[in-house]
């Protein structure tokens, strides 16, 4: 989570290099593409292969060796005769096995694992040193444990997107400046992401993210009617910067917009930028959530799956985003009405997911599957 505080920095950033190529988008690319490239290359001898992701592979020597590496880089030893415990197998590597103990250097015992067979009541009884689990985007929507997990997070995901830049391209329909709005924009992010990483342990998952879609969704419905006249109309585009592509019209339009450099004038000038700035806020605390959130709410065998689709919806939402600033032309109200629909329906949705603070993080569906019953005998009982 600390990693999107880099993001925000990123942001900061933007619209210095904006200003300093507002004459040309070309050269804006090529200055925000250099660092990624640059990136690219200097992270490769840090990355390694998730050790969980070994595991459902059946490929537990591969992950003891990953963790043997991360012990080294952290000044720690893990001792001789240390086996990984899965929930795949049924013998000496599974979970079912108690009090699992290995001796390290010293000859002195180490417990490794305890008793968890009471979680789970359907597991492989073939080896797990030598199980490979599956999974792909069909399981999630096969098992009702995951289905309306997936159709929930798809949804946040979406709203998020369309409401967070949504904000930050809606300036120019409501006359404060672009590179004003979206430096204070990114300040903006960085207490929510520090709020959000102090409470989340407190108040757990699903209260955090249905109370920060809501705070967002709130304050866009109060911009809603701060806004009573129509935006100016934006610059026309020079033909020098057509590039055969309709899609790309409306935010150079928004770019080149003499609303940007309007003033703050007046009382609801202000009130719609602190309105823009809160409304950042919850929706930075949601996305810093949402990647958390949706990994524990999903098993090992399909994470990636499961993010990679809700990360598809997002991009959804970023393209949709736009459309919608520039519906706001014809009245301003529009734009922050969607976008406070889009927050509030996606801040309620979300109460209906289950919460993974303090929870396991399964690595098979059977895991969870086993999670789920118990937890439904337990409210039964």
């Amino acid at each position: 989570m600390s990693a999107f505080y880099f993001f925000s920095l990123g942001i900061m950033v933007l619209p210095s290099l904006a200003y300093v190529s507002s004459y040309s988008w070309r050269h804006l690319y090529i200055f925000t593409s250099i660092p990624t490239l640059v990136y690219c290359v200097l992270v490769l001898p840090f990355v390694s292969e998730s050790p969980r992701w070994y595991i459902v592979q059946g490929r537990m020597e591969d992950a003891m060796k990953a963790l043997r590496v991360f012990a080294r880089r952290n000044g720690k030893f893990i001792p001789r005769g240390v086996e990984l415990a899965s929930e795949l197998g049924d013998g000496e590597n599974s979970p079912k096995a108690v009090a699992k103990i290995a001796e390290n250097q010293d000859g002195d015992t180490v417990p490794l694992s305890v008793d968890h067979s009471q979680d789970f009541s359907s597991i492989d009884s073939s080896p797990a040193g030598g199980t490979k689990a599956s999974g792909s985007l069909l399981d999630i929507f096969r098992y009702a444990e995951t289905r309306l997990r997936m159709i929930v997070m798809a949804v946040v995901w979406f709203s998020c997107a369309v409401v967070y830049y949504g904000i930050s391209l809606n300036v120019v329909n409501i006359g404060v400046s672009l590179y004003l709005s979206v430096f204070l924009n990114a300040i903006a992010e960085m207490p929510a992401f520090a709020i959000t990483a102090f409470l989340l342990g407190k108040l757990g998952r699903k209260v955090m993210l249905a109370g920060s879609m809501l705070l967002s969704g709130g304050c866009c419905l109060i911009a809603t009617f701060l806004i009573t006249t129509p935006s100016p109309s934006p610059a026309p585009l020079p033909n020098s910067l057509f590039l055969g592509n309709w899609a790309a019209v409306p935010y150079m339009n928004m770019l080149h917009s003499d609303a940007s450099s309007a003033p703050l004038h007046n009382a609801k000038e202000i009130g719609r930028l602190v309105c823009g700035v809160v409304g950042i806020f919850g929706m930075a605390a949601t996305y810093n959530l949402t990647y958390l959130y949706t990994a524990e709410l999903f098993p090992t065998v399909v994470r990636n799956a499961a993010l990679g689709l809700a990360s598809q919806a997002s991009q959804l939402g970023a393209v949709v985003a736009p459309l919608v600033v520039v519906l706001g032309r014809m009245n301003p109200s529009i734009s922050f009405a969607v976008f406070a629909v889009s927050a509030i329906t996606g801040g309620l949705l979300s109460l209906k997911l289950p919460e993974t603070l303090n929870k396991p993080l399964w690595d098979t569906f059977e895991g969870l599957k086993s999670e789920e019953q118990r937890h439904e005998h337990e409210i039964l009982s």
